[in-house]
């Protein structure tokens, strides 16, 4: 385990939701986690937050910004939001399961 880190009230506003698909699923075989992050978010905040949430161990940060698509609603266009999303890679023999809660 990674050494423990003061868990730091901002580190949950940094983290919004992980991002659960089919994709998702598949990287997780290759010690990857995805998660849905906050728009100002940078790599060097997505790792400490991801380190002292799940106090787990990260390798590498990857981002993504996917941009939001334009839809209708009743003859209404609207735009949905965009969305930041980092996939986290972690260090060897370390793993999050999702499904369970946050330290």
């Amino acid at each position: 385990m990674a050494k423990k880190q003061e868990i730091d009230p901002r580190h949950y506003d940094v983290i919004v939701a992980p991002h659960i698909t089919e994709k998702a699923t598949l990287l997780s075989e290759n010690n990857a986690v995805v998660f849905k992050v906050a728009n100002t978010a940078s790599k060097p905040d997505i790792k400490a937050a991801v380190e002292a949430v799940y106090g787990v161990k990260v390798a590498k940060v990857n981002t993504l910004v996917q941009k939001g698509k334009a839809k209708k609603w009743r003859g209404r266009p609207y735009r949905r939001s965009d969305i930041k999303k980092a996939v986290v890679t972690l260090a060897e023999g370390q793993n999050i399961d999702i499904t369970t809660t946050v330290n």
